[in-house]
């Protein structure tokens, strides 16, 4: 099987964030568990979308669903280590996009890991996907489509 290959260009990423990993973070290879990164790699999303002013679900019931997500690992943390987590948004279309993230180490400038988490705009009301708000689009207007 081919490996999964993440790498976004330079220019989209629009925030970052630090988190602590924690002694509980750990596993049994006593280095910082899938599980666990899954859990900070939702938490930095949470934290760009909030410091973008994105609810993650409005009055109306619309909010942000996450349809996939993809992780790529390419060194280890441990516990207490920082890591800087770079978000961006990439590849628009009607409903929704991919959120991105870039994984560091800043104590060693080690990359730790590459993901991509793909989100679509949907209405918990009625549950059903809706296009994507035209005030989430004009806070990110360089973003690059597809189809």
């Amino acid at each position: 099987m081919a490996r999964l290959q993440l790498e976004f260009p330079e220019d989209q990423f629009y925030f970052s964030t630090q988190l602590t990993v924690r002694v509980t973070d750990i596993n049994a290879a006593n280095h910082l568990a899938n599980d666990s990164m899954i859990s900070m790699i939702s938490e930095a999303r949470a934290r760009f979308l909030y410091d973008f002013g994105v609810r993650e679900t409005g009055i109306d019931g619309t909010g942000i669903i996450v349809t996939d997500l993809a992780t790529t690992y390419k060194a280890e943390a441990h516990a207490r280590d920082q890591l800087l987590f770079e978000v961006g948004v990439m590849d628009f279309n009607k409903y929704g996009g991919d959120i991105t993230f870039r994984i560091t180490r800043p104590h060693d400038q080690k990359l730790v890991a590459m993901a991509k988490s793909g989100f679509v705009f949907f209405n918990y009301k009625r549950s059903q996907v809706v296009p994507m708000p035209e005030d989430f689009l004009a806070k990110f207007p360089k973003v690059n489509w597809i189809d």
